[in-house]
């Protein structure tokens, strides 16, 4: 062991929640010798906001992570407790999963997970500084003076990094409600000279489900059909619940308005930003003052627990003020709050700090991933944890980094967003920001990525084994359908034209299948060749755009660049290129500001010094 370390590894993790947990198990299953460290081994992977995961555009991620050979997709199957397939009225684009987990469940199965894992060990105590040496992260130093050393190191801080909790005119420092926030670590990493800001999320209050008047309120259930997250889960068994709506009222909106000076969002005791899509609902009486309700989901903390989670809740108002709106609200009228809801304030770095691989620009080594990069939810923390780990892994071996394209993955959407444009509200993923939507469907996850994490040594031989059968069982049934004839309207065609209309769908195709293919098959897997079928010409247009994309993403621009030194670049374009320091033209076409006069310039630039290379 060198030196003056007391501990070393290939890569060490800082923090134990979503990004931390898959950036550990990533390392670790790419054969480094990896360690984990937390301020509270029992609550890893906790759900400190809903106990839920996927979601609008959050189900693709983690399918992606799943097909990426990480491991949040099968954790929630296992502990789910109702499922439902959203947008599923729409198309396959936007079909999105969501579950309710069982909140402690999900805590006690990743641990499981994390602690069966071979290289990762799980360590209990707090990180107080990132050491150094010149340029290049070398390890980190923990709260009893102890010293481990790392050939990389990731940062997973959550809302830790001088968190503030708020709840009415109260506050008090903490990381989560009833953990103690990470100064020393906030200050070290200030020290290395990043640019930063503060950012603000919220949770609603949690309700005793013993003092709910559920008759009163609207069931909603779960599919009869539930979809997995995970391509490895055959299906889901566990029993499922329901969840039930309520709304607000002009009551409940009247005690706002008549509290709101007591808000420490509008009294000025907050001052960062929260998010945008996710508002408080003191944020959605003000901004919407025509909108006479606003819909309530109460959702299950798990199946052992009375904890209800207000959905569409959220609050930093007085606790007696949240025990007041909580009463004026139907089916609520005699509910018990468990837990306030509160806000929180954090620090966090500005993500354009960051490589692509999610390696900081200053410190060799260090990797950020998560709500230090701004970003809000599980599953967006969860991608980015998934690919720093890769990429540190990667690193440490001295291969070449992983970076997904846009017409890739929706985690190479988030990430070249955060690095390229940054952000000044918590980042949260929607498929609108989505060139490709078709191209990115959740069927598709694993065709588009497992490959890749197979080369990398994420996804195992028989994991893959699996993965190309499925594919030749796909194939062959695509193959069939082709052939086979079917009854329409103008008569006899071909099943393949069949499904090309609107109306005809998979199940009136199936007698002409041979029955031994069928039962060989998913309902998951057919459903993804009628959809490949269906939408065959749109998926070729798309591809086509794809092809333009990658184009401008091949044309590299060098990392020593001297964008001063480039003769026509306004001051304003040399300063945005020098910040970000774009890797490819595509990627400098997409930093807000560039203009497509300086893209032309540096092109003409970059095509003259290959050709001086290639006449020299």
């Amino acid at each position: 062991m060198a030196g003056a370390f007391d501990e070393a590894y290939d890569v060490v993790v800082i923090g134990g929640g979503h990004a931390g947990c898959e950036a550990a198990m990533a390392a670790a299953r790419m054969g480094m010798n990896t360690a984990l460290y937390t301020m509270n081994v029992d609550l890893i992977a906790q759900m400190s906001c809903n106990p839920a995961i996927g979601g609008i555009a959050k189900g693709h991620i983690v399918r992606e992570i799943d097909a990426l050979g990480g491991v949040m997709g099968r954790v929630i199957d296992r502990v789910g407790i109702q499922f439902r397939l959203l947008n599923s009225s729409r198309g396959p684009a936007v079909w999105s999963p969501r579950a309710q987990a069982d909140k402690q469940s999900y805590r006690v199965e990743m641990r499981r997970v994390l602690e069966q894992q071979e290289r990762l060990r799980i360590k209990q105590a707090e990180a107080v500084a990132i050491l150094r040496d010149g340029g290049r992260a070398t390890g980190l130093e923990l709260r009893d003076g102890r010293k481990v050393q790392a050939q990389a190191v990731i940062l997973t801080t959550g809302t830790f990094l001088n968190g503030l909790i708020h709840i009415g005119d109260h506050r008090y420092s903490a990381g989560r409600s009833g953990e103690t926030p990470s100064i020393p670590l906030a200050d070290s990493i200030k020290s290395i000279g990043f640019e930063w800001g503060r950012m603000k999320t919220g949770t609603p209050p949690r309700l005793d489900s013993r003092t709910i008047n559920f008759s009163v309120l609207e069931e909603q259930k779960g599919d009869s059909r539930p979809t997995p997250f995970s391509f490895e889960t055959g299906a889901i068994t566990q029993p499922q619940v329901s969840c039930f709506i309520t709304y607000t009222n002009d009551r409940v909106h009247q005690i706002i308005r008549d509290n709101m000076s007591r808000s420490p969002l509008y009294s000025g005791q907050i001052q960062s930003i929260g998010p945008r899509y996710c508002p408080s609902v003191e944020d959605k009486v003000v901004k919407f003052p025509d909108k006479l309700r606003h819909q309530l989901f109460l959702e299950p903390e798990g199946l052992n627990t009375n904890e209800t989670y207000v959905n569409g809740l959220s609050t930093s108002m007085p606790s007696d003020v949240q025990m007041m709106l909580v009463r004026a609200i139907p089916g609520l009228e005699n509910a018990e709050i468990i837990r306030p809801g509160y806000a929180i304030e954090y620090d966090f770095v500005q993500p354009t700090e960051l490589l692509p691989t999610l390696e900081t620009k200053k410190v060799e080594g260090l990797y950020h991933a998560g709500q230090i990069n701004g970003t809000t939810g599980y599953e967006e923390a969860a991608c980015q944890g998934l690919m720093a780990g890769i990429n540190a892994a990667l690193k440490v071996q001295g291969n070449s980094s992983l970076v997904l394209e846009r017409s890739q993955a929706y985690i190479g959407i988030l990430i070249d967003d955060l690095v390229t444009k940054g952000t000044n509200e918590p980042y949260r993923m929607f498929t609108s920001r989505a060139e490709f939507r078709l191209h990115l469907r959740i069927d598709n996850a694993d065709q588009r990525l497992t490959p890749l994490a197979h080369r990398i040594g994420l996804v195992s031989e028989a994991a893959f084994a699996r993965f190309r059968a499925k594919q030749g069982r796909m194939e062959r049934l695509a193959a069939h359908l082709r052939l086979a004839k079917v009854e329409v309207d103008s008569g006899r065609i071909a099943a393949d034209q069949a499904l090309k209309r609107p109306e005809v769908r998979i199940e009136s195709c199936l007698d002409s299948v041979p029955s031994e293919l069928r039962e060989q098959m998913s309902w998951e897997e057919m459903k993804s060749v009628e959809t490949s079928i269906k939408y065959e010409g749109y998926l070729k247009q798309q591809t086509a755009e794809v092809e333009k994309l990658r184009k401008a993403e091949s044309r590299r621009i060098p990392v020593d660049i001297e964008y001063h030194a480039i003769p026509g670049l306004s001051r304003e374009m040399i300063e945005k290129l020098s910040r970000i320091r774009p890797t490819t033209i595509g990627q400098a076409s997409r930093i807000p500001g560039v203009t497509p006069a300086a893209l032309c310039i540096l092109h003409i630039h970059l095509e003259a010094s290959s050709n001086r290379k290639e006449t020299a």
